[in-house]
């Protein structure tokens, strides 16, 4: 791969990371501890509460999978490794890199 392919890879991962760290700052709150206070706060409403947190939690989770994943390709990109298969050691496909800069794998060890 040459390097202004890489470069152009290596933006799109950054811009990608980037807009993941603006969205969990963004975020944060929805996280924070459900306060279970009868008396403000009736029962549907403290259940839709706990609900909405629980899927903050999960939606943080999969953000910082992601930004594991983008991490690891950035060392991959330093390292000359980058956009080759982690399973067979060929080369995946730039549209496929092109979609999800952080895959690890071709095609064919994908399915």
């Amino acid at each position: 791969m040459i390097a202004l392919e890489l470069e152009k890879y290596r933006n799109l991962l950054l811009a990608r990371q980037l807009e993941l760290q603006v969205l969990e700052d963004i975020c944060k709150d929805a996280r924070a501890p459900v306060v279970l206070e009868q008396s403000s706060v009736g029962r549907l409403s403290r259940m839709d509460a706990l609900q909405g947190q629980s899927m903050a939690q999960e939606t943080f989770r999969r953000r910082e999978q992601e930004l594991l994943q983008i991490k690891s390709a950035l060392a991959r990109i330093e390292n000359d490794n980058y956009g080759f298969c982690l399973h067979c050691d060929e080369e995946i496909a730039f549209k496929r890199l092109e979609f999800n800069p952080a895959v690890t794998a071709c095609i064919k060890c994908a399915e």
